[in-house]
Formats: structure tokens, sequence, C-alpha cells
């Protein structure tokens, strides 16, 4: 059974910094490319930023683009999303996405609270 569990989330003041990791467990995690998606109240989900299965491809929002880093680390099965210069428009429940043999799995999501 594939499993994604997020984690890091949490109020931070605008300009700060969060780490957002995702742990991945039931699959051959190196063979996915991995994803994270964030929805903000009332709104509906959007596509954060996207990392190959090397790690070497990699794609961010526009919204985003500067500001927030997407890593993987194959050895710990484990995906990341640094946020840097956050701002409150980055409020949102922040989740987690692959998709294998054609069904989508998504984690149960991490909220990140941006004060101005």
């Amino acid at each position: 059974q594939v499993r994604l569990l997020e984690s890091g989330g949490g109020l931070v003041q605008a300009g700060g910094s969060l780490r957002l990791s995702c742990a991945v467990s039931g699959s051959i995690f190196r063979l996915n490319a991995m994803d994270w998606y964030r929805q903000a109240p009332g709104k509906q989900r959007d596509l954060v930023a996207t990392i190959t299965t090397g790690g070497v491809g990699r794609n961010y929002a526009d919204s985003v683009k500067g500001r927030f880093i997407i890593s993987r680390d194959n050895t710990k099965n484990t995906v990341y999303l640094q946020m840097n210069n956050l701002k409150p428009e980055d409020t949102a429940v922040y989740y987690c996405h692959t998709i294998i043999n054609g069904v989508n799995y998504w984690g149960e999501g991490t909220l990140v609270t941006v004060s101005s």
C-alpha cells in the first residue's frame, strides 16, 4: 500500500521560511516523479512544484519561482519543499502527490499559515 506522509507545516511570519517533507512508503520511490500541490481556503488545489525521478528536472508555478525549491532524497524515500520569503498568499494546505500505474496518490496535507 502506497502512503505519503507530509510534515513541516506551521505558522510563520511573512518573509520567513519553512521546509516541508513528504515520506513515501509502499512504492519504489526512485521510480516516481513527485509533486507538491496546495489548496487555499475556498480555492482549488493547484500544482506548486514537480520533480522528476532522478531529481534533475524541476518545474514550478510562476507564483513560487525563485522562492521555493523542490528536492528529493531517494535514499530516504523523501521529497522536500523548501519555501523561502513566504507571503501571506502562500497560506494553504500543502499536499504531496504522485502517480503510480495511472493511480493518483495523495498525502493528507500539512497546513502552512503565513502571517503578515
